[in-house]
């Protein structure tokens, strides 16, 4: 593992480049959706996304969890 100093506290770094936030409009390319779509999954409460110093974030994780809870519900329907 490498680590930085930023001021005087070391910060790990490790070698995985995995996000763990994606913006809007990353999500939305995941789904394959447009951002509007994506931002009205979002107020609808189906896509998780968190607000972070203003900014609309969604977990890396979230568009596989809606796929997820779609496809369950189209299998049960």
């Amino acid at each position: 593992m490498i680590t930085e100093t930023v001021g005087t506290a070391p910060l790990a770094r490790t070698d995985s480049l995995a996000p763990v936030f994606l913006t809007v409009e990353e999500a939305a390319r995941c789904l394959r959706i447009g951002r509007t779509t994506c931002y009205a999954l979002i107020r609808a409460g189906e896509l998780e996304s968190l607000t972070i110093g203003g900014l609309r974030r969604v977990p890396a994780d979230a568009p596989a969890a809606y796929l997820a809870r779609r496809r369950a519900e189209q299998r049960a329907a």
